[in-house]
């Protein structure tokens, strides 16, 4: 693991690399008191060619820094920091799995750890990675998910922290997370009034069939309640290259994707689906890349998508395959998959 600490007498300390373990903090510090926790979520691949690889990096790094300004956390120099990954990860390099959509997972983490009981801002702070082998998210295998859409109790507000990757961001969904499962769901479909917002932890997408016969893909905008997903990003980019500038793997090169951050309700997703226009609907996000939807309950009715095999529609899955094909090497795109040197 990697671990550094912050005083602001001292500033940042040398980083160390040392073997895994616990943390020595505080009981009063800011971080269990007052959730000035914050984290990313990346991963590192290893490819045919035994290059090893991370999405994205930057983004990631972006959002780390925008988050932890968001609580007042002290400032990190976010490209030091991608070095130390890197070296971590290739110290740590045989961990990571060899299996295609395997990966190690690599959790940077910065809490405030100001031993004071006073309320304000952490001007301490420790940093840490730890690293993980991982493989698919969901253990549904080739099944789509199947979310319940909420509006009792909601992920984020207008003004909040929505969009930024913080702990306290988490924890209230967790109840909300068990009562969908006792319905036989397996995620919430989070919703601001009837306003889609995201599933689960990931961001939520819609492929919806126009009448010129192209297909509109749907997201949330990014409106301060949506996490600005590094997945997200990628999935509309990719969309909006298809197909004048990449052919994305199974879509005909006659179909043009239309994507748009627009908001959308789930009355909107009812409607579309009576239509026969509601093609597929699926979240994304860094642990399952894209994971298909296949059912979406609200206030005692379900609608259900078509069928699909291996469980993602064709757009879903072509994103999949891509992205998939850049973390591992096989395709290199916009330069995308960072190679650790």
């Amino acid at each position: 693991m990697l671990v550094a600490s912050y005083t602001p007498t001292t500033g940042w300390s040398a980083p160390e690399i040392k073997p895994y373990g616990d943390l020595s903090i505080n009981p009063a510090s800011s971080c269990f008191q007052y959730s000035t926790n914050v984290f990313e979520g990346m991963k590192a691949y290893l490819g045919a060619d035994e290059k090893i690889r991370l999405f994205r990096p930057d983004l990631n790094m972006a959002r780390l820094q925008s988050s932890m300004d968001r609580v007042a956390l002290p400032p990190l120099d976010t490209d030091e920091l991608m070095k130390l990954i890197k070296q971590l990860v290739k110290l740590e390099s045989r961990w990571i799995p060899t299996v295609s959509g395997h990966s190690l997972y690599i959790r940077p983490t910065v809490i405030g750890t100001r031993p004071n009981f006073g309320v304000g801002p952490s001007d301490h702070a420790l940093l840490y990675v730890i690293l993980s082998p991982t493989g698919p998210y969901f253990r549904t295998g080739a099944r789509p998910i199947s979310l319940l859409a909420m509006n009792e109790t909601v992920r984020a507000w207008p003004g909040g922290t929505g969009g930024y990757k913080l702990a306290l961001n988490y924890a209230p969904t967790f109840k909300p997370q068990q009562q969908a499962e006792n319905l036989g769901y397996e995620q919430v479909l989070w919703l601001i009034g009837e306003t889609v917002t995201e599933a689960g932890a990931m961001n939520f997408m819609v492929a919806l069939q126009r009448d010129d016969g192209d297909i509109d893909v749907l997201t949330a905008p990014l409106d301060g309640t949506i996490l600005p997903g590094v997945t997200r990003n990628s999935c509309l980019a990719l969309a909006a290259a298809h197909p004048s500038r990449t052919l994305l793997p199974g879509l005909p090169e006659t179909l043009r994707l239309h994507p748009q951050e627009r908001a959308f309700t789930v009355s909107d997703l009812f409607e579309w689906s009576t239509e026969g226009r509601l093609l597929e609907t699926f979240a994304v996000g860094t642990a399952a890349i894209v994971a298909g939807v296949g059912r979406i309950g609200y206030r005692g009715k379900d609608i259900v998508l078509p069928p699909h095999e291996g469980g993602r529609g064709p757009v879903a899955k072509a994103l999949f395959e891509r992205i998939l094909d850049v973390q591992e090497g096989r395709v290199d795109w916009a330069g995308w998959g960072v190679v650790v040197e």
